[in-house]
């Protein structure tokens, strides 16, 4: 069945990307908005706009009965829930599906499975793929969580079974920070996701953070595009993102790329999403957890691989094969990706919200600028402070890294700060110049 008409349940650039690839595939655009977006740039392009409440994110964004309601007014045959917000929850997914609503992203029950850390890694091993030594499943009580850590040796982290994002994790070095860690950890992970559940891994001294985009349809089919290397990170958040990794070769991401189809198939997935491992210093790889939706950091590779992730999603989700193989699928060149926040990097990342002066964005060769912002935009402080994404294309890393500057350096801004000024420190720094990175970089010279 072909889509038609499309709601974005999202807001930002996301929405923007997703509003894009639906005009290009001739599908007609919804566009829901909270009152603290009612200027944001998407809804001057959609077919039609709908407002579904108010800037606190549970009354708008995260208010399913709203979005559905919505939906059936608005008649649409699909929706796109975008990353963040709504985009992983399976009840959401599962309630579009009763409503004969195509939901853009994994069937219910795979975003259900793999949106919990410790059934994804269970169902990880059991497909042979490596993960880190820790708790089988999730831990009992504060007694099952020295145990184990004794077991496996001390450091360990612990984490929430449906966390992201950083919430819900603790790194404890001995009982006592453990027992503290792990009440911590469920605390932070109740308020947040409604769920105290937590596992316990190794804590790997120094990794970095690489994931793999595979990419799915309802026939069967499943391919990878490459790596992305996430290792750029402020407490726990991407901060930049590369793809290839400069540490990974042909044979260790044919590795790797295997391995993240067989999570993918155990999990019977049909959509676009990504398999996450940490490597450590000397390049194993274990799997860690799969993220049912699409990413912030999708365009990187998009660039490599010359695939349009969001358009594949939604013909996917139509039923779509898709024409694509693994053979035929290769890296070309060096993409790299800046989240651009309004925030001050000098003040511990204060949040910048406020109204936009002179707004100008990069441009010339190899510039990508994913945004919803313009001169005098206001930017919320309801919600994430991403306000674009600078994504650069080169045939090598190091062109990349001095088109990056070039593009960075470029960018007008006015009233608010933003993120750039660190990102231009970060490109002289040599460790990173030469790929030396690991997750505690931007921690350990930067803040």
């Amino acid at each position: 069945m072909r889509i038609r008409r499309l709601m974005i349940a999202n807001r930002g650039e996301i929405a923007l990307r997703i509003l894009r690839a639906c005009k290009e595939l001739g599908i007609e655009t919804v566009a829901v908005y909270s009152e603290a977006d009612r200027d944001s740039l998407h809804l001057r392009y959609a077919n039609e706009t709908v407002c579904i409440g108010p800037g606190v994110a549970a009354q708008s964004y995260l208010d399913i009965p709203r979005l559905i309601s919505a939906a059936e007014i608005a008649n649409v045959d699909a929706i796109h829930p975008g990353y963040g917000f709504l985009a992983e929850n399976a009840h959401f997914a599962e309630v579009c599906e009763s409503c004969n609503i195509h939901f853009i992203g994994p069937r219910s029950e795979t975003i259900a499975l793999v949106g919990n850390k410790s059934r994804a890694i269970a169902l990880a091993r059991e497909a042979g793929v490596p993960t880190v030594p820790g708790s089988d499943g999730p831990l009992k009580s504060e007694q099952d969580a020295l145990e184990t850590a004794r077991s496996i040796g001390y450091p360990v982290m612990i984490k929430a079974a449906s966390g992201g994002g950083g919430r819900g994790m603790r790194v404890a070095h001995n009982d006592i920070s453990l027992v503290n860690g792990y009440h911590a950890a469920r605390r932070e992970a109740e308020a947040a996701f409604k769920d105290a559940t937590v596992y316990l891994e190794k804590f790997i001294e120094s990794p970095r953070h690489v994931e793999v985009q595979v990419l799915g349809d309802k026939h069967g089919n499943l391919v990878f595009l490459g790596e992305r290397d996430c290792s750029l990170q402020r407490r726990h958040q991407k901060m930049i993102e590369e793809s290839p990794s400069p540490i990974v070769d042909e044979e260790m991401r044919k590795r790797m790329g295997e391995a993240a189809i067989k999570v993918s198939k155990a999990a019977d997935y049909d959509s676009a999403g990504t398999v996450e491992f940490l490597v450590d210093q000397d390049r194993n790889f274990y799997f860690i957890e799969m993220n049912a939706r699409i990413q912030v950091e999708h365009p990187v590779s998009e660039m490599v691989s010359g695939v349009d992730l969001i358009q594949h999603m939604i013909r996917s989700a139509g039923g779509e094969e898709l024409g694509i193989r693994q053979k035929d699928l290769s890296v070309r060149g060096h993409a790299m990706e800046f989240r651009v926040n309004a925030e001050d990097p000098d003040d511990n990342f204060r949040p910048c919200p406020g109204r936009i002066g002179l707004f100008v964005p990069p441009g010339g060769p190899g510039v990508r600028w994913d945004s919803h912002c313009y001169s005098g935009y206001i930017v919320p402080p309801n919600y994430d402070s991403l306000i674009g994404k600078v994504i650069i294309h080169r045939n090598t890393r190091a062109e990349a890294l001095e088109t990056a500057k070039r593009a960075l350096s470029e960018i007008i801004v006015g009233n608010i700060k933003t993120t750039i000024p660190l990102y231009l420190r970060i490109l002289e720094h040599n460790d990173f110049i030469q790929g030396d990175v690991d997750t505690g970089f931007i921690e350990r010279y930067f803040m």
